[in-house]
C-alpha cells in the first residue's frame, strides 16, 4: 500500500480537489486497493474552534461538474506523523514547502526530496482561492495526479497507462 498524502496551504481547495481526484483516477485504473490518499494544509486558517471549515463550495462545484464523487471533509492541519507515515507529501506550490519547514522545522532535514514534491514538475498548482480559477487548477491537479499515478504504477505495480 502506498500512502499519499496532497498538501495546500488551507486544505479547503487545492489538497482536497487533488485527494478525490486521485482516488477517482485510481479507482478507473482498478488499483484503488493499493493506495491511501488523504490531504491536509500547513496552516489552522481554516480550522476553528478544534473544527476544520469544510471543502470550498467552488471546489465543490467543478469536481462535480467532472463527475469526481467526494466528501466536502473537514480541513486539518499536516503533522510530522503525517509526513513520517506517508510515502509521499504532495505539495501543491513552493509556498507550501515554506510553510512545511515552518510547521516542522528540522524534520525534514532528514526527509527525502523525492517524498516530499510538488505535484506538477518544474510547476505550481495556482491558488484558486485567489485566482477564483477552479476550473484552471481542477486542469492542473488533474493532470499531475494522472502522471503521479502513472508514475507510481510504473513504478510499483505495472507498466499500464491510466486513462
Amino acid at each position: 500500500m502506498i500512502r499519499i498524502i496532497f498538501v495546500c496551504h488551507g486544505n479547503i481547495c487545492r489538497s482536497p480537489m487533488a485527494e478525490y481526484v486521485f482516488k477517482y483516477l485510481a479507482e478507473r485504473a482498478g488499483v484503488s486497493e493499493q493506495f491511501e490518499v488523504s490531504s491536509a494544509a500547513i496552516s489552522t486558517e481554516e480550522i476553528w474552534g478544534g473544527r476544520g471549515n469544510p471543502m470550498d463550495r467552488r471546489a465543490q462545484r467543478v469536481l462535480k461538474a467532472h463527475g469526481i464523487p467526494f466528501e466536502p471533509g473537514e480541513a486539518r492541519q499536516i503533522t510530522a506523523k503525517d509526513v513520517a507515515e506517508n510515502d509521499l507529501v504532495i505539495l501543491m506550490d513552493e509556498g507550501n514547502r515554506r510553510g512545511l519547514r515552518r510547521l516542522l522545522g528540522g524534520l525534514l532535514d532528514n526527509v527525502s526530496p523525492e517524498k516530499v514534491r510538488l505535484l506538477l514538475e518544474n510547476a505550481e498548482v495556482a491558488d484558486p482561492w485567489y485566482t477564483g480559477n477552479f476550473e484552471k487548477a481542477y486542469r492542473d491537479i488533474e493532470k499531475g495526479c494522472r502522471m503521479l499515478l502513472e508514475k507510481t504504477a510504473e513504478n510499483h505495480y505495472s507498466t499500464q497507462r491510466i486513462r
